[in-house]
């Protein structure tokens, strides 16, 4: 098998001429027969007037002829590694109870998966609802602002990632091939084949619900329990600190001495709980900001030039350090999307943004967020571990009653000028759930909105029209990483043997991604202790 990095083409092009390419390439026959396969495909709009697709190809080729075209290539032409992933469970230890994984989001989901698969028939508990429930309670939220906190945009099957973008691309580096596996996973249990090969895949929350669905009944058929609206409401260790039984809802007592905590960064009652229990935590720098909305149309052309109308809907990531060292940086960007209420808590007001998979609403929107870390926290006279959570409440609360329990959204020019807005402009929100005009930096505080102000002129340099006065801010976005970090071992359990700490929520993840990845580490973890 043999790998071409790096094969450029016009945006326009078709399926022979990419296979014109490969063969022109490699120096075959016009008539060669391929047999390849799409690695990664991306957009070089470096040169606006000349922006190309980018191809990486493997291509399997009788040996004698692969030889040969490495012998003279001088392009980069290389032997294509191999990506497959490879464990095999090798614990000897037997478990007396079953395993059980707290959490139904990528992380709990894809350590499950795999304990599934290898005969270790997890239970599995999430304390929201499962996603054809979730779906239609989270869509009754935003319609009439009545909230379930148990099951909403972060709790419930599938995580908050659900109502997301399905956004699929991660800065992890992983050699193992798990990322690969991942991809696969998704492709296999319904996802579009094309996020096996684009540079930045998703799915879109339209289409991820049904992949996850599919995925539970898999599992089901090979033997695991999924509980919803069943909450870890307690943890249960002995004199030496092993875990040997979990509580759920306040009621019911199951024994177990391994569990999985993929308890999402939303968790709040969670983390108090276990910051009562002998875990070592820690809280953690993350970013609050806001939601900026655009023209998805003002974007493509700023990032595609006369492009814009033969590509797909474009995204951009904007970065900035402020003069007084603060980090300001675009996060979870959706293009032709919408932004959403993220809310879990009773008077307590957050915002997520989402797109479909089609990116085809008016608006490109993405959190502008500002580093905070347990300095301010410590700032605002809170400390010990949860002061991340505490911090995040107390700029929530204040969102909250900013707009009567409705989304405060303001337009650019009044946030710089400080005055709540009375009308809009040329750009209309695309907002899931109830908003209303509010100044949104009295649900900041002051070193967040003067770097958001700074970092949005500064990103304006960058794309055209980016700091246009009447694009619309929504405040606030509060959840971006988990403020508490649940420290583990070499082997990934906590200082309780058995309690294994995983994904976003644990604080060792950020994103769909990261986190299914880190699922599958924690159950490498223990498949390499535990016997099926």
């Amino acid at each position: 098998m043999l790998r071409i990095p790096q094969l450029k083409l016009p945006v326009v092009h078709t399926k022979t001429e990419l296979e014109a390419a490969i063969r022109k390439e490699l120096k075959l026959s016009p008539d060669a027969k391929l047999h390849y396969q799409i690695k990664k495909r991306s957009i070089d709009a470096r040169k606006k007037q000349d922006i190309r697709y980018v191809y990486m190809i493997d291509i399997a080729l009788p040996e004698q002829v692969e030889n040969r075209i490495l012998s003279k290539a001088k392009t980069g032409i290389a032997s294509a590694p191999k990506e497959e992933y490879l464990f095999v469970p090798c614990g000897t230890k037997k478990m007396r109870h079953r395993p059980i994984v707290i959490g139904a989001g990528p992380a709990g989901l894809f350590c499950a998966y795999f304990l599934a698969k290898h005969g270790y028939r997890p239970l599995v508990i999430e304390r929201g609802e499962a996603i054809e429930k979730r779906q239609r309670t989270v869509e009754h939220f935003w319609s009439t602002g009545c909230l379930d906190t148990e099951s909403n945009v972060q709790f419930g099957e599938g995580g908050a990632g659900t109502f997301s973008d399905g956004k699929l691309n991660t800065m992890v580096k992983d050699p193992s091939g798990r990322i690969r596996k991942v991809l696969e996973l998704f492709a296999e249990h319904g996802a579009p084949e094309e996020i096996l090969y684009v540079n930045k895949p998703h799915i879109g929350t339209d289409q991820l619900r049904f992949v996850i669905s599919d995925m539970r009944r898999q599992m089901e058929e090979w033997g695991v329990e999924f509980r919803f609206s069943t909450k870890a409401t307690d943890l249960l260790f002995d004199s030496e600190h092993r875990l040997y039984a979990l509580e759920f809802n306040h009621t019911e007592k199951t024994d177990c001495e391994v569990a999985v905590a993929a308890i999402g960064h939303s968790a709040r009652d969670t983390f108090e709980m276990l910051s009562k229990k002998p875990l070592v935590m820690e809280n953690k720098a993350f970013a609050i900001g806001v939601r900026i909305e655009h023209p998805q149309d003002m974007i493509n052309r700023s990032q595609y030039g006369s492009f814009a109308d033969k590509l797909p809907a474009a995204d951009y990531k904007l970065t900035h350090q402020t003069k007084l060292g603060r980090g300001v940086y675009s996060f979870c960007m959706c293009p032709g999307g919408f932004v959403v209420n993220a809310s879990s808590e009773g008077h307590r007001l957050a915002v997520n943004g989402m797109s479909n998979h089609d990116r085809s609403e008016r608006n490109a929107n993405s959190a502008l967020i500002v580093t905070v870390t347990p300095e301010d926290f410590a700032r605002e006279q809170m400390n010990g571990v949860l002061a991340g959570v505490h911090f995040q409440k107390k700029w929530e609360e204040l969102a909250y009653r900013q707009a009567g329990g409705n989304i405060p959204v303001q337009l650019l020019g009044d946030f710089f000028s400080g005055q709540t807005s009375a009308s809009f402009g040329e750009v209309l929100p695309n907002i899931k759930g109830n908003y209303s005009f509010a100044d949104i930096r009295h649900c900041l505080p002051d070193y967040v909105t003067e770097s958001l102000k700074e970092g949005i002129l500064e990103f304006d340099s960058k794309i055209h029209g980016f700091a246009r006065p009447d694009a619309v801010l929504s405040g606030v976005e509060t959840r971006t990483s988990s403020p508490i970090r649940i420290l583990r071992s070499e082997t990934l359990e906590s200082s309780v043997a058995g309690f294994y700490p995983c994904g976003e929520g644990a604080g060792y993840a950020g994103g769909i991604m990261s986190a299914a990845v880190d699922g599958i580490k924690v159950f490498e973890a223990i498949a390499s202790v535990y016997q099926a």
